[in-house]
C-alpha cells in the first residue's frame, strides 16, 4: 500500500512557490557583493600600487615642467619677435621721413649750387676777358695822331672792366675783403683806414691833396689838347 503512495499528493503548490521565491532573492542580492569584492574597490592599495601611482605622478610633473619651459621659451621668442617688429616699423618710418626730407633739401641745394656755378662760370669768363683787354693796353704803341682815339678806347676798356669787377663783387662776396684785411674793395683800404686821411685837414691842404691826386688826369688832358692842336695845325 505504501508503494501506491504518490509524493505529489503531500506537496502544497503554494508553499513550494513561496519557498522557491524566497530562496532566489538571497542569490540575487549576493551577486553585487561578489562583483564589488572582485574589483578591489573596497580594499586598501598595496605598496607596489602606491609606488606605481607615485612614479606616474612624478612623470606627470616632469612632463608639465617640460611643457612649461617650452611655453616660456616660446613666449620669449614671441616677445623678441614683437620687439624687433616694432623696431622695424619705427625705424622704417623714421628713415622714410629723414631720407625724403634730406633728398628734397639736397636736391634744392644742388639746383642752387648748379645755378651759382653757372653764374660763377660766366662771371669768371667775363673777368678773364676784361683782364685780357686791360692787359692788352699798351700806351707806348700809341701814335700822336691816334693818341686821343687810343686814350678814349683805353678809358672805355677800363670802365667796362670796372663794371665787370663791381658786378662780380656784388654777386660774389668772396671777392670783397673782410674788414681788417689788406684793403677795401677798391684797394683804398677800409673806411676806418681811409677816413683819417681827410679828417683834420685845412682847405689849403685839401686843395693840395686834391691836386696831387688829379694831376695825372690834368696832364693827360693837357697832352690830348696839345696833340689835337698839332693835328689841327698840320691840316
Amino acid at each position: 500500500m505504501g508503494g501506491d503512495l504518490d509524493h505529489s499528493d503531500f506537496v502544497d503548490p503554494d508553499y513550494e512557490r513561496l519557498r522557491r521565491s524566497s530562496g532566489a532573492a538571497p542569490a540575487t542580492s549576493a551577486t553585487p557583493g561578489a562583483a564589488t569584492g572582485g574589483s578591489g574597490g573596497g580594499r586598501p592599495l598595496s605598496r607596489d600600487e602606491i609606488n606605481q601611482q607615485v612614479t606616474a605622478a612624478q612623470q606627470a610633473l616632469i612632463e608639465l615642467k617640460r611643457r612649461q619651459e617650452d611655453l616660456e621659451r616660446e613666449r620669449a621668442q614671441l616677445e623678441e619677435a614683437r620687439r624687433r617688429r616694432i623696431e622695424y616699423e619705427q625705424g622704417r618710418e623714421e628713415m622714410l621721413t629723414h631720407l625724403t626730407r634730406g633728398i628734397a633739401l639736397l636736391d634744392e641745394a644742388e639746383q642752387t649750387a648748379r645755378r651759382d656755378a653757372e653764374q660763377m662760370s660766366r662771371s669768371l669768363t667775363d673777368l678773364r676777358t676784361a683782364l685780357d683787354k686791360v692787359s692788352a693796353l699798351n700806351e707806348s704803341s700809341w701814335t700822336a695822331e691816334a693818341y686821343h682815339n687810343e686814350l678814349t678806347r683805353a678809358l672805355t676798356t677800363l670802365e667796362s672792366a670796372r663794371m665787370e669787377w663791381n658786378s662780380a663783387q656784388v654777386k660774389w662776396p668772396v671777392l670783397t675783403p673782410k674788414p681788417g684785411g689788406s684793403g677795401g674793395p677798391d684797394g683804398l683800404g677800409t673806411p676806418e683806414e681811409s677816413a683819417p686821411l681827410f679828417q683834420g685837414k685845412s682847405p689849403g691842404e685839401l686843395a693840395r691833396l686834391g691836386l696831387a691826386l688829379t694831376w695825372p688826369v690834368a696832364l693827360a688832358v693837357l697832352v690830348v689838347g696839345t696833340a689835337l692842336a698839332l693835328v689841327l695845325a698840320r691840316r
